[in-house]
């Protein structure tokens, strides 16, 4: 008994403490400090969701009760219109989808249904961390294969890292923390090799509608003949301002649905009533209110560039395409654990440390431009640069 506990005691141990705790707390020991740390959006979600939120705890007797561990009939049918209108995911009775709250349960859902411990899953880093942290949890390892200097697939070196004990391929794409954008052909490649090797490629699309180059988003799940080893993460909290709403869902292959049912079932019994009444409201105003609100963000993205371009040669950004974020890589021997804080303390301004995302073998930092509206993500940007003016 007293060696299980150790066991678990040391892989518990292993996972990384959540970094945004760490930084809000230097944030609240320094007010008025402008923070271009967490990945959210400035604006809230559409009326309708509050409207229908209302009439719900009003007049609907399903609010107070249990319901169906996937989510109600009503709710799913309305996903699967999405999929098909904005993904070109048509879903059959190879697939089928569940609701989530929030898309890291999705990815958690995900690791324990595909996953037994020691089996490796996949990730290209820099890494979403709760990713990471997920992985350790479940007992499993995470083999993690660094991209480019662009943050780009290095395909070759993603297919020498599957072994036998391989389980899955994560891609985030629009990708947190980078802002990179995976092309459709590296995607396709992915998937592809997934295929071959018999692995599953997990498809994270938390910022489907955050793009700002030429290229649309391209979900892997729209391929032919690729359900059986796809699966896909989508979620409201960014697009539709709904993070606290805890709104996702997932596409797997049929054959897990039982599996995940089962651990959904255990963690959450089923999601929460409200959520899905939110949810449902949300995706019927539909992704051209999404797209409305983040129209601006390409200025506000070229606005962070050219404020950091001052920087010269200390500081190299590889151009972010989607999302809300910009990895910083700094000329600069300072950890950049320490940087976050200085910037914190001596210049009212926060970011996120490159290492929380497995960006280990240089300092980096994470810019996040979604939380604030222009001018004080202008300011905010502008504490930056004249910090790391002193700093590095």
């Amino acid at each position: 008994m007293a060696m299980n506990v150790q066991r678990n005691t040391d892989r518990i141990s292993r996972v990384q403490a959540p970094v945004i705790p760490i930084v809000g707390g230097w944030i609240s020991e320094h007010p008025n400090t402008i923070s271009l740390g967490q990945g959210m959006v400035h604006y809230a979600a559409p009326a309708q969701v509050f409207r229908a939120i209302s009439t719900a705890v009003s007049d609907d007797p399903r609010v107070d009760k249990y319901g169906l561990v996937r989510g109600n009939a009503d709710l799913l049918n309305t996903i699967q219109l999405k999929l098909a209108n904005d993904n070109q995911i048509c879903i059959d009775d190879r697939q089928c989808i569940i609701f989530t709250s929030g898309s890291n349960m999705g990815f958690v859902n995900t690791v324990l249904a595909i996953g037994d411990v020691e089996d490796e899953i996949i990730l290209l880093s820099p890494y979403y961390f709760n990713h990471e942290m997920a992985i350790e949890l479940a007992g499993c390892r995470p083999v993690v294969v660094a991209t480019n200097s662009n943050y780009q697939i290095d395909l070759d070196r993603l297919e020498s890292a599957i072994t036998s004990r391989t389980r899955a391929i994560v891609t985030v794409s629009p990708n947190n923390p980078t802002g990179a954008v995976y092309p459709r052909e590296a995607l396709i490649a992915v998937n592809e090799m997934c295929r071959l090797h018999n692995v599953y490629h997990v498809s994270d699309e938390a910022y489907e509608y955050f793009i700002y180059g030429d290229d649309d988003h391209f979900s892997p799940a729209s391929l032919s003949d690729v359900a059986d080893h796809t699966i896909s993460l989508f979620s409201l909290s960014k697009a539709y301002g709904m993070a606290g709403w805890r709104c996702a869902y997932q596409v797997v292959p049929a054959h897990l649905e039982t599996a995940i049912n089962k651990i959904q079932d255990t963690n959450l019994v089923c999601p929460p009533i409200i959520s899905q009444i939110a949810a449902q409201a949300a995706l019927q105003v539909g992704s051209e209110w999404c797209r409305e609100k983040i129209a601006g963000f390409r200025q506000v993205r070229d606005l962070v560039l050219d404020e950091l371009s001052t920087l010269g040669d200390r500081c190299r950004v590889p151009k972010p395409d989607g999302a809300f974020y910009a990895l910083l890589q700094l000329s600069t021997n300072e950890s950049d654990m320490a940087l976050v804080e200085q910037l914190i303390r001596d210049y009212g301004v926060a970011v996120m440390p490159g290492s929380a995302f497995g960006d280990t073998s240089r300092c980096s930092l994470r810019v996040a431009f979604g939380a604030l509206q222009p001018n004080a993500v202008a300011e905010g940007v502008g504490r930056l640069v004249s910090g790391l003016r002193k700093l590095i």
